[in-house]
């Protein structure tokens, strides 16, 4: 099976997306309104469906993290919707405030399209396809709901090989460290472009 490519978007398109969701979370965040995109130069690719996670930082700490995985909108609306359920709706934290936005950084994954129409998913017939960096993890377990879900950038952030990826998916599914071994679960594979406000400076 070929890969699909994990940089499918231009810089220019990738710095789109980060405007819209740093224009995103101010409006959001001031006005309690969401961002009319009617204004922006949307590509095709930017208006195909895509799903997308946006993570929100403040200080280097995680201060929000929210995307869908089913392609439902098209990504320049994923990453705007994304970006305000990031802000204001991760039960993790509480809503980011007007006078916490100048400390904020933003980072967007931008999902590739998997073996299924629809999903970036692609079953993991042995951990030796997984490549860190490249993959993010997913494990669908009966005893879960809504699985877990780790995204590819996660091993190098947690200085985590590959033992320690498969037990945090599983971890973050709520089930046992080898529940990805069991009958019960399958796990998936997947890839995103990942980009953010601090590489682009």
């Amino acid at each position: 099976m070929t890969h699909t490519p994990t940089h499918f978007l231009t810089p220019s398109e990738t710095s789109l997306l980060l405007r819209i969701a740093r224009d995103s979370l101010s409006e959001f965040v001031q006005t309690k309104q969401r961002l009319e995109l009617s204004g922006y130069a949307l590509t095709e690719e930017l208006r195909a469906r895509h799903g997308a996670f946006v993570t929100l930082r403040a200080a280097g700490k995680l201060r929000g993290c929210i995307g869908h995985t089913r392609n439902l909108e098209s990504l320049a609306e994923a990453v705007r919707d994304n970006t305000i359920n990031a802000a204001a709706r991760d039960p993790r934290f509480p809503p980011v405030t007007t006078e916490e936005l100048a400390a904020i950084r933003i980072e967007i994954s931008a999902l590739c399209p998997g073996s299924t129409p629809g999903l970036p998913f692609i079953p993991v017939e042995n951990v030796d396809e997984i490549v860190l960096g490249r993959d993010g993890l997913y494990l669908d377990h009966a005893g879960s709901k809504g699985g877990g879900l780790l995204l590819p950038q996660v091993p190098q952030e947690q200085g985590w090989n590959l033992e320690a990826f498969l037990e945090g998916v599983c971890r973050k599914a709520g089930a046992e460290p080898d529940a990805w071994q069991r009958g019960d679960s399958q796990l998936y594979r997947f890839s995103a472009q990942v980009f953010s406000e601090e590489e682009a400076g």
